[in-house]
């Protein structure tokens, strides 16, 4: 299945330099996080978190931690720092989700930041039976680096971003399986919001929030939507 779409850009500047708000959101927010689930899931889950480039498993402690709260088995991905490198990091954190699903007796529910979602959905293309579940935070699903404000840097270190976008597209060819929940949002200023859309697999499910890239992993409200989908099938 051929993957097209129209031009997409990365995001403006102006819409990078709002990713700055955060701590204006923050303070925003702390009603919210006053206000959030509180009762224990009647469906606990396994789950990883994955965090997106740059970032360590630091960066989703404070979900991490609300979802635990919640009931759920949650661990980080064990792979320290997000280097960046796709092909090397999908192959490393799939032997670990794969060997953690083997000894649990049962599937894995994914949860990605930014370049970790797209490792989460790519891990679960390649091994559906591992995966129960995948939610991506402005996760690129097509256009790789080129569609995000880090296409600079990495040409900078020598990456062929139209050879990365082509692979990407390649994998389509073999189809998600998993059920996956994209949440993205307009107001993204790392990635294109546009490139968080996939219309090619059936069983992605699309979430609009309004929070900037940086503020998904800390708001009250992404927190709330990832744990109804991590309970829902």
């Amino acid at each position: 299945m051929p993957i097209t779409y129209d031009s997409i850009e990365p995001p403006h500047r102006l819409r990078v330099l709002q990713e700055l708000r955060l701590p204006i959101d923050a303070v925003r927010w702390g009603g919210a996080w006053r206000r959030i689930r509180r009762e224990r899931t009647e469906r606990p889950q396994l789950v990883v978190l994955v965090p997106g480039f740059g970032a360590t498993h630091r960066s989703l402690l404070p979900l991490g931690a609300f979802l635990r709260r919640l009931g759920h088995e949650v661990s980080d991905w064990g792979l320290g720092r997000n280097t960046g490198n796709a092909q090397a990091l999908l192959e490393a954190l799939a032997e670990r989700v794969t060997e953690r699903a083997r000894k649990a007796g049962r599937a894995v529910s994914l949860v990605g930041w930014s370049l970790g979602g797209y490792l989460s959905r790519e891990l679960a293309r390649d091994h559906p039976e591992a995966v129960r579940k995948v939610v991506t935070l402005g996760s690129p699903v097509i256009g790789g680096p080129r569609l995000t404000a880090l296409a600079r840097w990495y040409r900078s270190r020598g990456y062929d971003l139209e050879e990365i976008e082509r692979l990407v597209a390649e994998r389509y060819a073999t189809p998600l399986e998993v059920p996956v929940a994209a949440i993205y949002s307009k107001r993204d200023g790392v990635v294109a919001w546009e490139a968080c859309i996939d219309r090619w697999s059936p069983n992605t499910r699309h979430v609009e929030v309004t929070e900037g890239h940086f503020g998904m992993g800390f708001a009250p409200r992404v927190w709330s939507i990832v744990a109804e989908e991590l309970e829902s099938p």
